[in-house]
């Protein structure tokens, strides 16, 4: 085809004159009003805007009918309504007749009621009129200016719920495994660092208890040449102060250095240590003619106590424990009978009715454990063990069935062996305090060094309590074999079964005392 001489505003004009015009076929009617393909001559539009004006007469001239003369195509012409908008294509329309029959201008509209077909999901669909219309999909809306670009290609799938819920579940678990990753490292650096992690942040909890939180009542007991250092630690073990050393430290750092008197004490709970010293320096705190037994002490260690208490001469103690046999104890010593609590005795009570008082009250708790008269110096040897080497009450009754499975005639763990450090201690005198016991008191050949000797010592070897005389009689059930106390200043103890486990216990108690050398170890 020659190119046009004709100048357009669209550039694409020369494109369009070459492709052949789809609307030319039915633009012409006959004489009855039939649609017949226009002639080959008729001019095609060489823009898009002329071809969209030819679609735009194309289209009156269709919806005007078929006319009789010019008058009437004249008064028709000017008649011609806008042209109505596309109805929506018909999901199946009706075959068309390729003679259509001119439509009469009385024809009957057609109901817009129809009944919705219903879908496979069940849920019905809404009426064809009430449902918005599709984009036009042919070219020649396009090309007629009746579609558009944007309104045609594939409607994008819709997205995989499953899939962004699986993912939505993984990330959550990286983020718990991160988050759980992070608690537990700093778990375990507070647990290793928590005091050195206080002291650098300034986080270190007050050592003192505040003032006005003193309740209760509490004895405490100052024997001759007490210095701060064990009247601080004193105080702490009656529940006066809040740590062991908050009444030492108050000492040192205030400069005081007063002087103590022997004797009981009657203080508070929860004081200020500065409270606490006031009350210690008061004269009428003082008890008189009084004696505090704490568990655990030897005869040695409570005939001083009880001197000072009750202003009677230590000579007259030591002469008053001499003869066990007095008090009806048939044993060598009154080891074990001197039960710990606290006394008051009238100033005129002599030293051997201060023992007598004593012994009937270990007698006392005996009964109440339920312990045959035959078997009374062999609990007692037993609670004494249990009191020397449990830290906490919760532990004494597994002590006990420790120290029973270990006397199990069938054990081959131990041969019958107790291997008690306290016992160890006891037969050579070795009492400084500590738990660690000298390689001489291990293996010096006394009858009470349960390292050397089977069985239970050959009597006890400190005054137990009531706790410790009922764990005697009654022990918890279980199949240690061993136990170490691993923290000494909170007591915790691990009880385990075989001497493997029990090396791994010892050392992490040597950890601690690495850690802690101050702590009695």
């Amino acid at each position: 085809m020659p190119e046009s001489s004709s100048s357009f505003d669209d550039p694409f004009a020369d494109l369009f004159d070459k492709l052949p015009d789809p609307r030319r076929r039915e633009t012409s009617r006959d004489t009855e009003g039939n649609q017949v393909p226009a002639p080959s001559g008729a001019p095609a539009p060489t823009s898009r805007r002329a071809a969209r004006e030819a679609a735009a007469r194309d289209a009156a001239a269709r919806d005007a009918g078929p006319v009789d003369g010019p008058d009437e195509a004249s008064s028709a012409e000017s008649e011609i309504p806008s042209p109505p908008p596309a109805s929506p294509p018909s999901s199946s329309p009706a075959p068309q007749s390729s003679s259509a029959t001119p439509q009469s201008t009385n024809a009957t509209p057609q109901s817009t009621n129809a009944t919705p077909q219903s879908t496979r999901s069940g849920r019905r669909r809404p009426p064809e009129d009430a449902r918005p219309a599709p984009p036009a999909e042919s070219l020649d809306a396009l090309f007629a200016g009746d579609g558009s670009t944007d309104r045609h290609g594939s409607t994008p799938p819709p997205r995989d719920k499953r899939r962004r819920r699986i993912g939505g579940w993984i990330a959550l678990g990286i983020v718990l495994v991160l988050v759980g990753g992070l608690a537990g490292a700093a778990y375990v650096v507070w647990s290793t660092y928590e005091e050195q992690i206080r002291e650098v942040m300034g986080w270190q909890e007050p050592a003192d208890y505040e003032p006005g939180m003193a309740t209760g009542e509490a004895l405490v007991t100052i024997s001759a040449g007490d210095t701060g250092g064990p009247i601080s630690q004193s105080l702490y073990d009656a529940g006066v102060t809040k740590t062991p050393d908050a009444f030492y430290d108050m000492l040192v750092d205030t400069g005081q250095n007063p002087t103590f008197y022997p004797g009981v004490y009657q203080l508070q709970e929860q004081m200020t240590s500065e409270a606490a010293l006031d009350a210690l320096l008061d004269p009428e705190n003082k008890l008189e003619n009084s004696a505090l037994l704490p568990e655990g002490l030897t005869v040695d260690q409570s005939l001083p106590l009880l001197a000072e208490g009750t202003g009677i001469p230590l000579e007259d103690f030591e002469a008053a424990v001499a003869d066990p046999a007095r008090y009806g104890v048939s044993a060598d010593s009154l080891e074990g009978w001197l039960f710990p609590a606290m006394y008051t005795f009238d100033p005129e009570t002599s030293a051997a009715e201060v023992i007598q008082t004593m012994v009937d009250r270990a007698i006392v708790s005996l009964d109440a454990a339920g312990v045959p008269d035959a078997d009374r110096e062999e609990i007692l040897t037993i609670a004494s063990i249990i009191q020397r080497e449990a830290r906490e009450e919760a532990d004494f009754y597994k002590v006990s069935r420790v120290i029973q499975n270990r006397l199990a005639p069938d054990n081959e763990e131990t041969f019958g062996r107790l291997e008690m450090d306290s016992t160890a201690q006891y037969g050579i005198g070795e009492d400084d305090g500590t738990v660690s016991s000298s390689e001489e008191a291990l293996t010096d050949d006394n009858p009470w060094n349960t390292y050397v000797h089977p069985g239970l010592p050959i009597g006890p070897i400190a005054n137990p309590g009531d706790v410790a005389i009922d764990a005697a009689m009654n022990p918890a059930d279980g199949p240690w074999m061993y136990f170490v106390t691993v923290n000494l200043d909170t007591g915790e103890t691990i009880f385990t079964n075989t001497y493997s486990e029990h090396l791994v216990a010892v050392e992490q108690w040597r950890d601690w005392c690495s850690e802690n050398p101050d702590s009695g170890c």
